[in-house]
């Protein structure tokens, strides 16, 4: 049996809209949606799904953004994005195996359990169409609204009956008969399958084969010559030769591990010191099953002052893998930072602020690996555990934020590809390093940038000032250049690498301080020295870092 959710692409976005919002409450909850409001998921400013108030105003797959706009100007755009798919795909699958072990998720808003006719049937049910009665009745109490189901000897052909069935329905293919159902089938269901499907399709129309029983009739070596595997597979699946089996994955195992206080603990120094326990539990939970935690989420109840409970959490990540010490740490970090008046340690996080006692810290496992890939070496790797813990420590003193490590990004300047980062956080947000930059400088990279440039000064062999024009002609040739307050002969010079960059921004606004016409110059001394300079409009010149 399949059950497939229509449009889940868009259902996961306005979920993921809603939340952050605060309409929702990271659960899934279908009251809190408009369902009416035309919603589109774009990949490459084309529409890949669309939901039924889209497509009935005329927005429809593989238009343009612009096209769907002048169809529909109400349309909400939302992101493609695999991952906010499959999170809030998970709670459909975890209401499922509620009732139904042996859940088989195919990808986010699709999933396979073996048919439980049978089991409902020993229960005074009647066939898969009561089974799914009962589940589509389940699905709803969790907020899943639309939910199809189908039912047949294989997968494939389960697949194609669920989306032929009504919003809570089943169509249900008896015994023996799914190539006979599949075969009846207009050649434009292939389109469901992805870019391969959507081509075959396509071919087969123009073709004039309007039915898959009339792909079936072709030979199979004809088939395979003119339509590659993809479509011998389709090929063989209409003629009943291939039946998809079903690979049920196992429910994931509970690892997260809580310690409540009773009474509740208003001292972040007296919740350390409690949490130890745990946190050894949950490294011990990970190492049973050969894992451990590259990122943990830790969450911290308390007492809301408005009443009821409040919750402040965080991700924490680590360069290699979290212990026991690692995990005290992060907790004492979460609290400690902005302390609250009244001896209260409180931290501003992705929650709330914990602003009275601490009643409960859970653990959560946000990311699990093999313990085999984050062993140490054959002669063992103390040295790097020793910078690890040492780093540590220095956080535990200036604060988690303030120990920052750099990475490299995409840009033009040497001071706009690197970013700082807090040690332990992977990079989030950065510019991509495979774009073109044009204007960039060639390498070698300069190897100390000026966090704040310094001035400088270039003119020609008549001391008059060497500029750059709108073109990208350099004025005169570079002699002699002055670095603070020093002259120096140039004794070689390459560039100039002009750039254009933030001329849409006005002046005063944020960002607006490089922007403008500049180029940049490689310059050499007759002292050996190298710099890297940069001429900004309309003739400034600063130094923006020194090749070493």
């Amino acid at each position: 049996m399949v059950l497939w959710c229509p449009d889940w692409s868009v259902t996961a976005g306005m979920l993921e809209l809603a939340d952050s919002d605060g309409a929702v409450d990271g659960a899934l909850d279908a009251n809190a949606l408009d369902t009416s409001a035309p919603a589109a998921v774009l990949a490459n400013n084309v529409v890949t799904v669309c939901n039924a108030a889209a497509r009935s105003e005329g927005v429809r797959r593989g238009q343009r953004r612009r096209d769907a706009q002048a169809r529909c100007p109400d349309v909400v755009l939302l992101p493609a994005s695999p991952d906010r798919d499959a999170r809030w795909f998970e709670p459909v699958l975890a209401a499922v195996e509620e009732l139904r072990p042996g859940v088989a998720p195919l990808r986010p808003g699709l999933l396979a359990v073996p048919a439980p006719g049978r089991y409902f049937a020993r229960r005074g049910l009647d066939g898969e169409e009561a089974a799914a009665a009962v589940l589509a009745e389940h699905l709803a109490r969790a907020g899943v609204w639309d939910s199809r189901f189908g039912a047949a000897d294989d997968l494939y052909t389960a697949e194609r009956a669920a989306r032929q069935a009504p919003p809570q329905g089943c169509v249900s293919i008896p015994s023996g008969d799914s190539a006979e159902f599949l075969r009846g089938l207009p050649v434009t269901v292939l389109a469901d399958d992805g870019p391969e499907g959507a081509e075959l399709a396509d071919l087969l129309r123009r073709l004039g084969l309007v039915l898959l029983a009339d792909f079936a009739r072709l030979g199979a070596g004809d088939v395979a010559n003119r339509f590659g595997s993809y479509g011998s597979d389709v090929w063989r699946r209409v003629q009943g030769r291939e039946v998809t089996r079903l690979a049920s994955r196992t429910p994931p195992p509970e690892l997260a591990c809580e310690i409540s206080f009773e009474p509740p603990l208003d001292s972040a120094e007296a919740v350390t010191f409690s949490v130890r326990t745990t946190a050894e539990r949950f490294v011990a939970g990970l190492a049973e099953r050969q894992l451990v935690a590259t990122s943990v989420r830790i969450e911290a109840e308390f007492e809301s002052a408005l009443g009821g409970e409040g919750v402040s959490t965080r991700t924490w990540l680590h360069p290699r893998c979290f212990t026991s010490r690692d995990l005290v740490d992060r907790v004492h970090w979460q609290l400690q930072a902005g302390m609250a008046t009244s001896g209260l340690r409180s931290r501003k996080s992705t929650g709330e602020t914990i602003t009275s006692a601490v009643t409960l810290v859970r653990f959560l496992p946000d990311v699990v690996e093999p313990a085999g890939d984050h062993a140490e070496g054959l002669w063992g790797g103390g040295a790097e555990e020793q910078v690890v813990r040492g780093v540590a420590r220095v956080q535990a003193m200036v604060g988690y934020d303030a120990v920052r490590v750099p990475v490299l990004q995409g840009g033009r300047g040497a001071a706009d590809r690197q970013a700082l980062v807090p040690w332990g956080e992977r990079p989030v947000g950065l510019r991509p390093l495979e774009r073109p930059w044009p204007g960039r400088i060639p390498g070698p990279a300069p190897s100390r940038v000026f966090a704040a440039p310094l001035e400088a000064e270039v003119v020609d062999e008549a001391s008059v000032a060497v500029a750059v024009t709108a073109r990208g002609v350099v004025t005169g040739e570079p002699w002699r250049m002055r670095i603070g307050r020093h002259w120096c002969p140039i004794a070689s010079w390459a560039g100039p690498w002009p750039v254009d960059e933030g001329w849409w921004l006005s002046a005063g606004s944020a960002g607006s301080a490089g922007a403008g016409r500049a180029a940049r110059f490689q310059v050499v001394g007759v002292d050996g020295r190298a710099w890297l300079l940069r001429w900004r409009s309309p003739g400034s010149w600063e130094v923006e870092a020194a090749y070493d």
